[in-house]
Order: structure tokens, then C-alpha cells, then sequence
């Protein structure tokens, strides 16, 4: 059994590897740009606060680094759009007026406010609920006993097969 368990750990982390590394760019191109000037137009904020407010607002499903929002915002700020202010140690930003005026243009929609993540159907939905079922499989494999871990890798195989299922549908 300690093999089928050992196949049942690393196939559990390889799924959240996979998501994980592509938590950062769940957006599409513009979808960071738009979304931090929708949370701007709201008010001003440092970087680790649009950071939790748009993993919040896609439901966790979108969790950019900070190694793409500062560029983000420092770019904003070269074209006018930001501007930054020192706080308590920290640069809090916010929206210029032409910022304003960007942010309130019909092209510049919050990446969280789609039909589809707004109802949590859309793509970013498959990876929160992936890492939900990853995170409740280590759970029965850490505390569960022999029977239960048996029980899961059941479960596990049914829901793999009939994720294919759903693949091979027209």
C-alpha cells in the first residue's frame, strides 16, 4: 500500500504544481493593467493591497506576483495614469486624472467582473476547485487511516475518470 499511496502523493502534487505556477497569469494580456486600475478607481492602495483585493475578487483563483504588479504600476506611473505617494514607509498609489479617465473607458473592465467569473464559471474556477480537491486529498493521506486512504484513491480514480468522461463529450 505505501507505493499506491506514494503514486497517490506525487500525482496530488504534481496537479498543484501545475496551477500554481499559472496562478500568476490567470489574466489574460490588459487583464492585470485593468484590473489594477479598477481597484485605483475604487481608491488608493499599495501593492500587497491590490495584490489580496484581486486573489479576493477572482475568488482565489488569480494571485499575480509582486514581480508583475510593481512593474505594473511603475508603468502606469510613466504614463500618467499613477501616481505614488510615500505613506508610513510604504508608496501608496493612486489614479491621476487621465487615470480616472482610463479606468472609466469601456475597454477597461475589471477582469472579475466577466459573466462567466462573476457566476465562478469560468476557467478560473477549474484551478481553485482542483487545489480544493488536492488540498482534502493530502488531508485523508495525512490523518486518514489505511481504510479511508483506500476510500480516496477510489474516489480519486471515479473522478479522474469522469473528468475524461466530460472530455469526451460532444
Amino acid at each position: 500500500m505505501g507505493a499506491n499511496l506514494d503514486g497517490v502523493w506525487q500525482a496530488v502534487e504534481d496537479f498543484r504544481s501545475r496551477f500554481e505556477k499559472r496562478s500568476g497569469t490567470r489574466a489574460g494580456r490588459g487583464g492585470l493593467r485593468s484590473a489594477v486600475l479598477a481597484l485605483l478607481a475604487e481608491r488608493p492602495m499599495h501593492g500587497y493591497q491590490i495584490i489580496r483585493e484581486i486573489e479576493e475578487r477572482s475568488g482565489g483563483s488569480w494571485k499575480p506576483s509582486a514581480g508583475s504588479v510593481y512593474p505594473t504600476l511603475q508603468l502606469l506611473a510613466d504614463e500618467g495614469l499613477v501616481s505614488a505617494e510615500e505613506s508610513n514607509g510604504r508608496k501608496i498609489y493612486s489614479l491621476t486624472e487621465a487615470g480616472r479617465d482610463e479606468a472609466a473607458s469601456a475597454e477597461t473592465q475589471a477582469p472579475w467582473d466577466s459573466a462567466d467569473t462573476a457566476q465562478g464559471s469560468g476557467f478560473g474556477a477549474l484551478p481553485k476547485a482542483g487545489m480544493e480537491l488536492a488540498q482534502a486529498a493530502a488531508q485523508v493521506g495525512r490523518t486518514g487511516t489505511s481504510k479511508q486512504v483506500q476510500e480516496a484513491v477510489k474516489v480519486l480514480e471515479e473522478a479522474r475518470r469522469r473528468l475524461y468522461s466530460i472530455l469526451a463529450q460532444d
